[in-house]
């Protein structure tokens, strides 16, 4: 017995690739996936200005409060005629302009015809009682 190894088989030549034979790259199945741009956005009108984040909200105002309107309803706890007639006066602005404080407008109208209700209502008693009081005439009441 001899100490030599065994001959191994010799390894067969890998072939060059056929010339037209290209073979595309594969893609990495970890990289992130490729942004579309969005056909409906728009144009960039400062391009040097940073971009915004996705999903971040950009800050919106809220449109400004009509003056008369907090006028108003300031005028309708107070001399509820004025705050009435101011009121509907800052509804018709902020429905030709937009503005906001549509609520408090409302708010004026509401308030200022309730406590005039109110007002007309304790008048009115206040009538009846006087009208009463001097229907039962003068009693001398000596006794």
């Amino acid at each position: 017995m001899s100490d030599t190894p065994p001959p191994t088989p010799p390894v067969p030549p890998v072939p060059p690739p056929a010339p037209d034979a290209v073979v595309p790259p594969q893609p990495n199945p970890y990289a992130q996936p490729a942004v579309q741009p969005n056909p409906y956005a728009q144009p960039n009108p400062n391009p040097y200005a940073q971009p915004v984040p996705y999903g971040a909200a950009g800050y919106a105002y809220a449109p400004r409060t009509n003056t008369l309107a907090i006028v108003g309803f300031v005028l309708s706890f107070v001399v509820s005629l004025a705050g009435i007639i101011c009121s509907h006066i800052a509804l018709s602005q902020i429905k030709r302009t937009g503005e906001g404080g549509h609520g408090l407008a409302l708010a004026g109208v509401i308030i200022g015809y309730v406590l005039t209700g109110f007002w007309v209502l304790y008048i009115v008693f206040i009538i009846i009682v006087v009208l009463y009081s001097s229907s039962q005439g003068y009693s001398n009441y000596s006794g």
